[in-house]
């Protein structure tokens, strides 16, 4: 069921921070702070409705060294994950955060389920591909119809002016991020609204929109330092689990597609 017929009577959208409703698309916990933790908090700020919407709890992934090692590779990890998420939307100050295919995140009449972290490796070009060991239910392995179903309940309940996700690379080539591009685009177009990419800060492509999160910066280091199990906070840098080092972002771009 399509939701172009869904009523959208908010003013047009001319910029990003001129959203009223707006509707993160994410794929594992921790991307929504890093990619657009700071553009959330502004949009909060200003009163705006923000619903966060995540692809799957990124039990797949790594965990950084230390006390919660032990997590890795366990079907604790993903709970947890589901946690720190919950943890950095209260820093950001986002009350709707939904994990795709929950009951809130469901298409009518089906149970609720849950997606899997579809897992990558590094391709000889620097950017990710998909792991020919993903189980068969990943979150890139589903029926597309069905992941677009379930995320067109999410759109028919918010009635967002504005849809935020990543590029058609999915930044650096994650297939569960290149799937919730692709989600992103078809609920855009079906409901006539602006879709706003995320561009990475090394990334040459065209940037229309730079939103400066100085503001509310400190809020974006709480909501990082919330996903312990991911990354570390180290001045103004994260290191990731696997140990790549990343400035922190006082500037998040996007281009709308």
């Amino acid at each position: 069921m399509s939701v172009s017929s869904a009523r959208n009577d908010l003013r047009p959208v001319a910029d990003i921070l001129d959203a009223q409703r707006v509707l993160f698309i994410h794929a594992h916990p921790d991307d929504e702070t890093i990619a657009t933790g700071g553009t959330i908090a502004l949009l909060v700020a200003r009163g705006a409705n923000v619903t966060v919407l995540t692809s799957n709890r990124g039990e797949g992934g790594e965990v950084v060294a230390g006390n919660l090692s032990s997590l890795e590779g366990t079907e604790e990890l993903g709970p947890y994950r589901a946690g720190e998420v919950l943890n950095a939307m209260a820093a950001l100050g986002v009350t709707d955060q939904r994990f795709l295919g929950s009951a809130e995140a469901r298409a009518s009449g089906k149970s609720p389920r849950e997606y899997r972290d579809s897992g990558m490796q590094w391709g000889s070009d620097g950017f990710a591909i998909a792991d020919p060991n993903s189980p068969a239910d990943a979150f890139c392995k589903v029926p597309f119809e069905e992941v677009l179903d379930d995320a067109r309940l999410v759109a028919r309940e918010t009635y967002p002016d504005a849809i935020v996700s990543y590029d058609e690379r999915g930044g650096y080539g994650h297939p569960d991020h290149i799937r919730c591009h692709r989600i992103a685009a078809v609920l855009a177009s079906e409901l006539d609204v602006p879709f706003y990419m995320v561009i990475p800060a090394t990334s040459s492509e065209r940037v229309d929109y730079e939103v400066d999160v100085e503001p509310v910066f400190e809020q974006k280091v709480a909501a990082l330092r919330a996903h312990q199990t991911q990354l570390t906070v180290e001045g103004d840098s994260l290191v990731h689990s696997g140990g790549q080092r990343q400035v922190i972002d006082r500037v998040e771009r996007f281009r709308q597609h």
